[in-house]
This record gives C-alpha cells, sequence and structure tokens, in this order.
C-alpha cells in the first residue's frame, strides 16, 4: 500500500541525529518537505550532519541544529525553547537519541555508566516529552514518537541497562498518551528491529564473555548475514507524523512485522483493545489449565 505523505512546513525535532538511523530519519523528513531541528550531544558530529542536510534540502526549507545532552533538564528546556524561537512551533518530536550502556553481569558493571544509561535513554525521553506536552496541549495537537528496543518486549540479558530504559519509556508512552487523549496529540513508540548499526558492532566488540554465548552468536549471525531495513523504519515514523495517523496512540509498533500501512481503516479497533501494547501473559493464553482463573 503507498501512503502520499505531504509534510510540507512540518517542524520536526530530532534528537540523537547526527549519525545512523537518527541522520536516516532527518533524511526521509527533509524528502518529504519538513523543516528540521536536529540535536545531538557531540559538537563536531552534529555540524557534519547539519552541513551535510543542508546539502540535500529544498531551497524553501530550514533546518537548525542545536548540541545537547537530553540528560540535562536545563538543556532540554534550552532546546525546545530554541525550536519555538526558530520555527515559530513543533509539529512532531522523535525521541531517538540513546547509547547502549555497560556490558556483563550486573554485579560486575560500571555502576555510574548504568545510572548514565538511564539518564539519557529513559529520563531523556521523559523530559523532552515533559517540557514539549504543555505546547502541544495549548496547540490541541501534536505528534510523539518515540524508538523503543531491544529489551522492551523480552529479556536482554548482560544489556541490562539498555534493556531496562527501552521496556520502561514503552510504558511510559502509554501512561502518557492515556493522559493527553483529549488534546489531539498522538504518542506511539517504534520497535526498530536488529539493525546493523554502530550499536551492533560495539555490542560484538565486548565479545561472548560479557555478553553470553547465544546471544553472541545470535548478533554475529545477524551482522554476518541478517538483513536490517532502515528504510522501513524511517517510513513508520513518517506515517505516525502523518495524518494517516491521526487517533493512532499509546502503541507499541514493529516497523518490521507490523502491518501498519492499514491501520488508518481500523483506528477505531486500535483505540478499543489492548493489542500492540505492553502487557503480562497469563496461562490460560498459553493452554495451561493451572495458575489462573
Amino acid at each position: 500500500m503507498k501512503l502520499d505523505y505531504n509534510l510540507t512546513n512540518q517542524v520536526v525535532l530530532i534528537t540523537g541525529a547526527s549519525k545512523g538511523l537518527g541522520y536516516e530519519i532527518a533524511k526521509y523528513f527533509l524528502k518529504f518537505g519538513s523543516n528540521l531541528m536536529i540535536c545531538s550531544r557531540n559538537d563536531i558530529q552534529i555540524r557534519k550532519a547539519y552541513k551535510k542536510l543542508n546539502k540535500i534540502k529544498k531551497k524553501d526549507q530550514k533546518i537548525s541544529y542545536s548540541v545537547t545532552d537530553i540528560s540535562s533538564f536545563k538543556q532540554v528546556k534550552k532546546l525546545i525553547n530554541k525550536t519555538i524561537k526558530r520555527f515559530k512551533k513543533i509539529d512532531v518530536l522523535v525521541n531517538n537519541a540513546a547509547i547502549l550502556g555497560p556490558i556483563g553481569h550486573i554485579e560486575k558493571i560500571n555502576w555510574n555508566e548504568w545510572v548514565k544509561t538511564i539518564q539519557i535513554n529513559l529520563l531523556g525521553s521523559v523530559m523532552l516529552c515533559r517540557i514539549v506536552v504543555p505546547y502541544f496541549k495549548k496547540r490541541n495537537k501534536g505528534k510523539i514518537i518515540q524508538l523503543s528496543g531491544g529489551g522492551a518486549a523480552s529479556p536482554l540479558p548482560f544489556i541490562s541497562s539498555y534493556a531496562v530504559s527501552k521496556a520502561a519509556i514503552v510504558r511510559f508512552i502509554e501512561n502518557l498518551s492515556e493522559e493527553v487523549k483529549k488534546y489531539n496529540i498522538d504518542i506511539n513508540a517504534v520497535a526498530p528491529g536488529q539493525m546493523k548499526t554502530r550499536m551492533l558492532d560495539e555490542i560484538l566488540r565486548s565479545g561472548p564473555l560479557k555478553l553470553g554465548k547465544e546471544y553472541y552468536q545470535k548478533c554475529l549471525n545477524f551482522k554476518r548475514t541478517g538483513r536490517s531495513s532502515k528504510s522501513k523504519i524511517c517510513e513508520l515514523i513518517l506515517f505516525l507524523a502523518s495524518n494517516y495517523s491521526d487517533g493512532i496512540t499509546g502503541k507499541l509498533i514493529s516497523a518490521q512485522w507490523d502491518e501498519w500501512k492499514i491501520w488508518a481503516n481500523y483506528k477505531k479497533l486500535l483505540q478499543n483493545s489492548d493489542v500492540y501494547t505492553l502487557r503480562r501473559i497469563v496461562g490460560r493464553e498459553r493452554g495451561f489449565k493451572w495458575g489462573d482463573k
């Protein structure tokens, strides 16, 4: 199913946009007419991304950048204010910034690094939502797209800070979507699936002793023969930023496996159901005749 996106003059704020998936997301939004505020905590990398994006943008499109550590409340507030001052509005927030964090047994990893991962991946995303939501409420509209990741819906042993942050942020997205129901603010999480990125290389560099032989081999096999599609992820994000997704909120959506392109035809069913959300599995759902009523 081909969707005809028109995101002309939309103002999109993308975190973690200096490289990898964040940079690809920025390119996709440019392709469909959006204006961009991109940010990263790395000054050199975000400047490079800004220069590259400026070369491919159309004449009437605007791009700005900010060096922002999203684990800092002051810097996040400054980022939101700077975006509104520069573009006069924000239409879409894409929370993409994240780090992998320490790898290994919980009793052996660096605790400060573990906490820093939670501060960036979880608290940083929450702070961005906390500051932008009052603005969206005043406008009575807005879109928040949160990148989820491994560990959100299943265990990710030895990468606990990353997994915990991703599971927690998905539940936060569910909570927030309920809180702002009256304001036409759509808030969803995207499960991108495994990708061949620098983060995968970082995982493999940790080795089988820290990562565990089984998961290390799985990642190694994916690196060698697996297929990853950033285009599917970016297309889902465009869908969630567009009018096609109006009214779809509080969901965890798989870019690779869900047939989200047809979801616009089933909005009422989606909103009256707990499908595509984090929920506990009880025994009877697996055919057990014991353990629950």
